[in-house]
């Protein structure tokens, strides 16, 4: 029993860090309703760029900073691909998917992963701020938490905005906003720079968290961000402002993160978990339909 709470409190961590990422397919998936692929590559190039700069030296906020940066640029090219060369959507981020995992290769040269044991990290500067008392998995999940309300409370203004409101409205009906003259163009490769910057962000904080970083790290990426994004309005629903929708993501990626290790110490096998992945996206894909099934029949 103790080695399973100790599996769900650092699940509880790992979810609130991986839910930085799912805010990142939330603003694509559901705001700009655009399948973006390029998250896949995006999570391991933050965790490269991290890796890279901490090794070298550089303070781990700074590293932060650039894999943000490089989440930014990696978004901006996709965003680039679709708008200006008017390649579909998911093609364009499967290019830049593609292209990031070499991308990722030549920053660590050549390397399948880079260790940062014993280096300093934000989690280890914050372990000598906290107490004793404070495990690696509480470590994480303080600044996790930090992070995302921090996150979160940005997003949260910025979708306010007018610049804001435009991707959203972009999201849901484009030819509306061209017809009231605005950019629809713009505003996705904003929003496709925003996301994967957040996605590469969270990328970072994991590789920082788990002590190193592997070029396939990203892998599945997508599948776990629709996952979370999903079982959060399910679970959460969509009830209240923007800013509890963001936090129902987030506490999403939470609940994915504690089924997975409690399905993992009952006994399901890692090679698995890909497949256990899709039947609970599919589920919770179903739950919705099958809601309005059961209403429409009760009603008759």
């Amino acid at each position: 029993m103790e080695g399973l709470l100790m599996s769900i409190q650092s699940a509880i961590a790992q979810g609130v860090l991986w839910g930085i990422m799912t805010l990142g397919v939330y603003i694509t998936f559901k705001l700009l309703d655009y399948a973006d692929m390029t998250v896949d590559g995006s999570f391991a190039l933050g965790g490269a760029v991290s890796a890279v700069f901490i090794v070298v030296g550089y303070n781990p906020f700074f590293s932060l900073l650039i894999a943000l940066t490089t989440g930014f640029l990696a978004g901006a090219v996709t965003g680039f691909l679709n708008t200006k060369l008017k390649i579909p959507s998911i093609l364009s981020g499967i290019l830049s998917m593609i292209a990031l995992y070499s991308i990722n290769l030549s920053i660590m040269s050549g390397k399948a992963n880079i260790a940062m044991l014993g280096l300093d990290t934000v989690f280890s500067r914050a372990q000598l701020l906290l107490p004793d008392t404070f495990n690696k998995a509480s470590v994480t999940l303080v600044i996790g938490t930090i992070f995302t309300v921090i996150i979160i409370t940005v997003l949260y203004w910025f979708f306010g905005t007018e610049i804001g409101e435009l991707i959203r409205a972009t999201g849901s009906n484009e030819y509306m906003v061209r017809a009231m003259g605005g950019n629809t163009d713009r505003m996705k490769v904003l929003g496709l720079l925003i996301s994967n910057g957040l996605v590469a962000l969270s990328g970072g904080l994991v590789a920082q968290s788990q002590g190193y970083a592997d070029v396939g790290m990203g892998t599945g990426t997508i599948v776990i961000g629709l996952a979370s994004v999903i079982i959060g309005e399910v679970i959460f629903g969509n009830r209240f402002n923007f800013y509890y929708k963001m936090a129902s993501v987030v506490a999403g990626s939470v609940v994915y993160r504690v089924v997975i290790a409690i399905v993992l110490r009952l006994g399901l096998k890692s090679t698995n978990l890909k497949l256990f992945t899709a039947i609970i996206v599919a589920m919770a894909l179903a739950i919705p339909t099958m809601k309005k099934a059961f209403i429409r029949q009760k009603a008759v």
